[in-house]
């Protein structure tokens, strides 16, 4: 499962300017139901469900918010940067400053856990996630979502 095959460059928000973690959910839904041709509500209602099961706020400054959602035709995922770190009552209980929403069919079984799997392994990367933080617009973010399957490091 490549991160490509996850998001676009449209599906990278550069500058988050959330407040809550509600608010971050919000705004992920609003991008995402764009990109998935899904109701924003659908999306936004699915992932707080999600939240209500535990944090999606894994540590380290990351959130990793995700949902199945019946209908969906395919994984969908969006990448966003805070422009100031948020509450997410992360495991850590650090603010969080990057996030990739993910969104799965009600069905997907095993892709959902692999995508899962492969965003969690890129946002391990420490060095990956400092040149995140850094970044500043939407595609030198995505060059860094993805330039392991490039093979175009820095």
């Amino acid at each position: 499962m490549e991160i490509s095959s996850l998001v676009t460059p449209d599906c990278v928000v550069p500058r988050l300017r959330s407040a809550s973690k509600k608010q971050v959910l919000q705004e992920l839904a609003r991008h995402a139901s764009r990109i998935a041709g899904t109701d924003e509500r659908v999306i936004f209602d699915a992932l707080l469900e999600r939240e209500r099961l535990g944090s999606t706020g894994v540590g380290l400054g990351i959130a990793i918010p995700h949902a199945k959602l019946p209908g969906l035709p395919g994984l969908h995922g969006v990448f966003a940067r805070a422009t100031s770190p948020i509450d997410f009552d992360s495991v850590d209980e650090q603010p969080v400053d990057l996030v990739f929403l993910l969104l799965a069919p009600e069905d997907a079984g095993a892709d959902h856990l692999k995508a899962l799997a492969r965003v969690s392994r890129l946002l391990r990367n420490h060095d990956i996630c400092q040149k995140l933080r850094g970044a500043d617009s939407q595609e030198a973010i995505y060059a860094l979502l993805t330039e392991e399957e490039t093979g175009h490091p820095d």
